[in-house]
């Protein structure tokens, strides 16, 4: 269930470093951070594109409440939202890369489905 990990951070921090994750996602197409961070921005992402799908005012306006950027929501609904028009869900790809050097915290890449 999505939102359910606290990742070590104040609620306020954790909502705020997770919407900047999933913009800067929906942006760039993929990120790489830790693993339960990732599995975290999976969830959030694959609810604004499933969002961004029904493309009304009012989605529009939920995205822009969430995405910290207007131009990736403009993005997200012109271009990302009609190239996953066909399919039900699992927007985005999720490859575990080791871990980290300095900490060893599991890291992972996650990218946009092509």
């Amino acid at each position: 269930m999505p939102g359910t990990r606290k990742l070590g951070r104040p609620t306020a921090h954790r909502q705020a470093m997770l919407r900047g994750m999933v913009t800067y996602l929906l942006e760039n197409g993929q990120i790489e951070t830790t693993l339960t961070r990732a599995k975290e921005v999976r969830a959030l992402t694959d609810k604004m594109i499933t969002l961004a799908k029904t493309n009304t005012l009012a989605s529009r306006r939920q995205a822009l409440a969430f995405i910290t950027k207007p131009e990736v929501v403009k993005k997200l609904f012109s271009t990302i939202a009609p190239n996953f028009a066909d399919r039900k869900g699992g927007y985005t790809n999720l490859y575990k890369l080791g871990p980290r050097r300095g900490d060893a915290a599991e890291m992972a890449l996650i990218k946009l489905v092509d």
